[in-house]
């Protein structure tokens, strides 16, 4: 099997709010359910006093464990703990998220009675771990190639960081690709067409909204511009509608709800599953028994109202569409399909607003939104391990950066670019420098990337100092900055200086909150323990399970009218003292391992066995 690895590979798409896995089996592709026979699994870990919990079992008992129930977190993803989005999300969020070690934002849980502190790296494995369980339960042997996908305009650091939690999660993270790029290739793939076309790619989801202008031409996929907001999507639209709830709440009952957690958290799944009921009808009731101290809360809410709260939001989308298209320098009118994806995508004014953008065009909505962007990881997946048919083998992706790259070598600290936006990628480039002052012998690189002029107003990635440099008058010596991305969207920057050949080089890994090499070790150590102690609670809940079922159909066997005619006076005695014994124990006991259970399965089966075998006989 030719390729750049060895076995079957996966595709996932790792969402904000759900993810899902696909494959390619049987000449074609094939979305994964999961254990709960669920297409798409919630983005959700959760920890109890007994275990930790992922996907649905996690977001379904998150009602009556807000604080240790943990979502969005690839909104924290490769940022730093004082950004000003982390702060603004910080305050929606019911679980507690504190600033650790380098400006790096750490959630706070309690798991086993015990405060633990995760990264956000560490949750997005964990759910990037359940993901690749599906995928096994699903084939019956072990994976360890995947594709994941990204938001278009997720930064360096963003990038890097969801491919640690890969590594974390103990895969081999071939390839990170944007979500609107694996969305055109699912689109794209079955096109029967000789002319190019132009594809216009919407993919509003649950926390990111990106546009991806691409070319289709036969197995060529080239994406020509790409815009994006990586804080814009559902949830956004879900918290707009819970504070206009919880305002109608305070209202009507003169209580406010905003510090209860467990309410808010209630009142949060009514305003999502309203939300996807206005995309069919024009109003939907928002019901929540027993809201806060005993008071039922019921309250209406219109399409029309709805559109209202998010109007601005909605709008933002749409401006994204219009960068796109400017930085691709094409008119409107040169767009031949517009393909939406992502679950939020389906929003009606949403829909309004883009088929109003391009003169009343129909929208292309042939592929399913919400799993679209599996399925072209799944395809570039196959591809990159030479399975596949034909056309998937052949398939050539050309994406982009999202965002200017460059260095701040001056004192007044102006942004100097090397790789603007929307260059084809993997990509070098280079770009000449001089020193600053007389006899200078060495000058510090700071890299940056971001479109405003003044780095102070971009996001630092890392730096470097070329030392040893000739002492001469100011502009004498030059060095080089040289620029590499690769396929992955993933930076390395080095310097050399001309006449000494001095050079220097960085990965940019290092940028304030990354893990180090140490890290990820000890994160992969500690999955590794997470998942060892899962597997003994899951043992210990079958081995009760199959305690409880032996003893109860014992019982069920005992009590039957036939059975009991069978039974000698004393046999019957002897199990129902046994039966009660065990009923009494299993009321009674806190914490007991499998063995144990085990061993009273035994005890009961010795005793009870036998005289089931006489019944038998008779």
């Amino acid at each position: 099997m030719a390729g750049e690895g060895e076995g079957p590979a996966i595709g996932i798409d790792l969402g904000t709010t759900y993810s899902c896995v696909a494959m390619w089996k049987n000449d074609r592709v094939e979305i994964i359910a999961n254990d709960q026979g669920n297409r798409m699994t919630p983005s959700y870990v959760a920890f109890t006093d007994k275990e930790r919990l992922v996907g649905d079992a996690a977001k379904n008992q998150v009602a009556r464990n807000p604080t240790n129930s943990i979502f969005d977190a690839k909104r924290l993803i490769g940022r730093r703990f004082s950004d000003s989005l982390v702060q603004n999300d910080i305050k929606l969020w019911p679980f507690k998220v504190i600033e650790g070690p380098a400006d790096k934002p750490m959630i706070v849980v309690t798991y086993k009675g015990e405060e633990k502190h995760f990264s956000a790296e560490e949750i997005s494995s964990m759910v990037l771990k359940k993901m690749r369980e599906i995928a096994e339960a699903y084939l019956g042997t072990t994976v360890k190639n995947v594709v994941v996908t990204v938001p278009a305009y997720f930064n360096d650091s963003q990038r890097k960081a969801t491919k640690d939690a890969g590594g974390i999660a103990g895969l081999n993270v071939m390839r990170i690709i944007n979500e609107p790029t694996a969305a055109a290739i699912g689109y794209g793939l079955d096109i029967v067409a000789n002319d190019k076309r132009n594809v216009l790619i919407f993919d509003l989801g649950g926390g990111t909204a990106d546009v991806s202008l691409l070319t289709i031409d036969e197995n060529t996929f080239e994406v020509k511009a790409v815009a994006g907001d990586t804080h814009l999507g559902g949830e956004d639209f879900d918290n707009r509608m819970l504070k206009h709830f919880v305002e109608i709440f305070k209202r009507q009952h003169k209580e406010d709800i905003s510090g209860n957690a467990k309410a808010l958290r209630r009142l949060r799944s009514a305003c999502e599953r309203a939300k996807r009921i206005l995309s069919s009808a024009a109003e939907t009731t928002i019901e929540v028994d027993s809201l806060y101290i005993g008071i039922d809360f019921s309250s209406s809410i219109t399409r029309a109202r709805f559109s209202e709260l998010n109007m601005d939001l909605f709008r933002k989308s749409i401006e994204l569409v219009e960068k796109c298209l400017t930085d691709a320098k094409m008119d409107k009118s040169g767009v031949h399909d517009v393909v939406l994806t992502g679950g939020s995508s389906r929003i009606p004014k949403v829909q309004e607003l883009l088929q109003d953008l391009f003169d009343g065009k129909q929208l292309n909505k042939s592929i399913n939104p919400d799993e679209a962007v599996a399925y072209g990881a799944a395809v570039q997946a196959a591809n990159m391990v030479g399975m596949g048919n034909v056309k998937v083998r052949h398939i050539v992706l050309l994406d982009v950066t999202p965002l200017s790259l460059g260095v701040s070598v001056r004192s007044e600290g102006d942004m100097s670019v090397v790789i603007p936006r929307n260059t084809a990628i993997p990509t070098k480039m280079e770009r000449d420098y001089f020193t600053l002052y007389d006899n200078q012998t060495s000058v510090l690189v700071s890299v940056y990337e971001g479109e405003r002029p003044r780095v102070v107003d971009n996001n630092w990635l890392g730096e470097f100092r070329l030392s040893r440099l000739p002492a001469a008058p100011k502009g004498v010596t030059k060095f080089k900055v040289f620029f590499e991305i690769d396929a992955n969207g993933i930076l390395n920057v080095s310097a050399m200086e001309q006449s000494s050949g001095m050079s220097c080089k960085i990965t940019i890994t290092n940028y304030k909150g990354s893990l180090s090499t140490e890290e990820i070790h000890r994160m992969v150590h500690d999955a590794e323990r997470y998942e060892v102690e899962d597997d003994k609670y899951k043992k210990k809940v079958r081995a009760k399970e199959a305690l409880e079922k032996y003893t109860y159909k014992m019982r069920n066997i005992v009590n039957d009218k036939k059975n009991g005619e069978k039974l000698e006076a004393a046999d019957k005695e002897k199990i129902e003292a046994a039966i009660k014994h065990v009923i009494h124990w299993l009321d009674g006991i806190q914490h007991a391992g499998a063995d144990e259970f085990k061993d009273k399965l035994i005890g009961l089966e010795f005793i009870c066995n036998p005289i089931i075998a006489k019944i038998s006989r008779n």
